[in-house]
């Protein structure tokens, strides 16, 4: 007789196979979570040195990561974002630690990093600090070590519909040190491109891109950027003050109106913007929020009339025309979003930064376009459309 658990036993073998795959598939949390992170310099680093920590080789680089840094080992993060810098005006051993987090998963590395007394002779780079007192809605900003600033575009025109406005970012060195009585500062030198070796010395952060104790930075985009002031006494000793500058956008069209589908086909508004998410440059937007206010009820419908209520929808598509989100599923009971009154109805729609990522399941950044749709037949009066992109 032959044995007849082998059939049996190769069928068991040939299903917990296949359950095992499918398990493995579906299980998002077998996906390890590791903080990995470098700085630079990483030696010879003294007291007042801008040190620049750098965790973009922490896994899984989905874009699905927030990063959190403790620079002086004592629990609490003094930092966030994929790449920062800090500094010491102390010396000493300071163990610095990255954590990085994905839903409820998250990891952490330690490193120490030796801290000396900067030398006497040697020159203090400082950049001043400071940041807007409001943003565009009038709410106090709490900003203490970076520049933070807001481009405000209000009463936009109904002929304008693209986000195109820049900034001049003032720069201040004048906190600079010169090392001693008998030395001075004979140069500043402002790198406001951290990534470009314009002046092909093999250092990618004293380039003289702007010179001055005091200078303006000219036409600056909705963005994040990092700054590198270089300055140098006068017996040539030299050092370097690095610092974050966040540009933020908040837009707003007021009291126009959008046509109705008399046509067979959907009425739309279009508002173009261009969206950063660049993590080699480390100029990455946080969110994109899109509010549009409209009358709940037609202005000028006839008593008696049925169908006057009004639904009006945001659309998002990236620059190869994907849709990426709307709100057609919000429905009129919460249309409701901020100061919403009885007669209007308010819809948002949230972008947050991992539809920008350059994945095969996002979309990427570049030139954006948010629409406003009307599928009905009446025309709407529509009170604001906002726009706000969040660099901080």
């Amino acid at each position: 007789m032959k044995p007849y658990f082998k059939p049996l036993f190769l069928a068991l073998v040939m299903i917990s196979s296949s359950l095992a795959g499918c398990i493995g598939e579906s299980n998002n949390e077998s996906v390890q979570v590791t903080a990995v992170f470098s700085f630079s310099p990483s030696t010879d680093i003294r007291t007042g040195d801008s040190v620049e920590l750098d965790g973009s080789a922490s896994m899984p680089q989905d874009g699905s990561l927030t990063y959190s840094w403790d620079c002086d080992g004592d629990g609490a993060a003094d930092e966030t974002g994929q790449k920062t810098d800090c500094f010491w005006e102390v010396e000493g051993t300071y163990s610095v630690t990255l954590t990085v987090a994905s839903g409820s998963r998250s990891n952490s590395q330690t490193k120490d990093i030796v801290v000396t007394e900067a030398p006497v002779g040697s020159p203090t780079a400082e950049i001043t600090q400071y940041a807007d007192e409001e943003d565009c809605q009038f709410d106090d900003i709490d900003e203490t070590r970076d520049i933070l600033v807001w481009i405000c575009g209000m009463d936009k025109s109904d002929s304008d519909k693209e986000i195109k406005e820049t900034t001049t970012i003032l720069f201040d060195g004048s906190n600079s040190i010169s090392g001693g009585a008998s030395e001075y500062i004979s140069s500043w030198n402002w790198d406001v491109n951290l990534e470009y070796d314009s002046d092909g010395d093999g250092n990618l952060e004293n380039d003289a891109d702007l010179t001055g104790e005091n200078v303006e930075w000219k036409d600056v985009a909705p963005g994040e950027y990092e700054v590198n002031l270089s300055v140098t006494n006068s017996a040539g000793s030299m050092d370097g003050d690095k610092i974050k500058v966040y540009v933020s956008y908040y837009g707003e069209w007021k009291d126009f109106q959008i046509d109705g589908n008399n046509s067979g086909s959907p009425k739309e508004i279009e508002f173009d913007m261009t969206v950063v998410y660049d993590r080699d440059q480390g100029n990455t937007i946080r969110k994109v929020e899109t509010i549009l206010t409209y009358e709940q009820v037609d202005s000028d419908c006839q008593i008696g009339a049925s169908n006057c209520g009004n639904t009006l929808n945001l659309y998002a598509y990236n620059e190869d025309d994907d849709e990426a989100s709307n709100t057609s599923e919000t429905s009129n009971d919460n249309r409701d979003e901020g100061d919403c009154d009885s007669e209007n109805y308010c819809v948002s729609l949230l972008l947050s930064s991992y539809m920008f990522t350059d994945t095969e399941s996002t979309y990427g950044d570049g030139d954006w376009m948010m629409k406003i749709r009307n599928n009905r037949w009446n025309d709407v009066d529509i009170e604001s459309i906002v726009i706000i992109l969040h660099y901080k």
